[in-house]
């Protein structure tokens, strides 16, 4: 398992985003050398973990929570063969682009020790929206995207480090638990039902789907 490629992306002026002033950093480009990787600070004020990235929307994205995206390039190989066209390494504004992971399958709390020194955790999905959608350029992305249940998964970083392009990733924990990042994506989607079963990982899934889950346990029940 490693690491394709470390992406990052500079804030651009679109016409598909509600983002404050219009701007988005989701157009990701492959970077070469060392990326320095921190916890970026609270969500609404910290941005993202890696230096050099941009995230220009904080009220729904960046923070310790969702410091690190990655996505699986064989999941980028599988949208390339049904949109007909190519995507690069960072397409998905992900900035970690793995080879040889599980990543919607891969345990909320599980821990993935990137190069020699960073540590990340896995905390939730993905969720689709307007930006990425006009990002994508595709009709019904949003539908699409959710239907596919590919999302790839947020992480917030343990331990800090510098990544690069090669880079070993190697799981070194998994909780006991069976909550996914597929299961976590489907419930906060199209399966709600399945909110209550979140919180066998509530100590390290995202703060806020621990919201959503305790909420739906207090309205109707396990």
């Amino acid at each position: 398992m490693k690491l394709l490629s470390v992406n990052v992306g500079r804030p651009k002026t679109v016409d598909y985003t509600d983002s404050p002033g219009g701007r988005t950093g989701i157009d990701k480009q492959p970077v070469d050398g060392a990326v320095r990787v921190t916890a970026p600070g609270p969500k609404g004020t910290g941005g993202s973990g890696l230096t050099g990235d941009t995230i220009c929307d904080l009220r729904h994205h960046g923070g310790n929570d969702q410091a690190v995206y990655a996505f699986a390039r064989e999941d980028l190989d599988a949208w390339e063969r049904l949109l007909g066209r190519t995507l690069p390494n960072g397409g998905f504004g992900e900035n970690l682009t793995t080879s040889g992971v599980d990543v919607n399958g891969a345990l909320i709390g599980e821990r993935w020790r990137v190069g020699p020194d960073l540590l990340l955790e896995v905390t939730s999905s993905r969720i689709p929206c307007r930006t990425f959608q006009g990002h994508v350029g595709e009709t019904g992305w949003v539908r699409r995207f959710t239907q596919a249940v590919l999302p790839g998964a947020y992480l917030r970083v343990i331990e800090p480090g510098e990544i690069q392009a090669g880079d070993t990733v190697e799981i070194v924990h998994r909780p006991d638990h069976e909550v996914t990042v597929a299961v976590q994506f489907r419930a906060v989607t199209t399966e709600r039902a399945l909110l209550p079963s979140l919180l066998a990982a509530e100590d390290a899934l995202h703060p806020e789907t621990v919201k959503k889950a305790r909420k739906y346990v207090e309205k109707l029940g396990a």
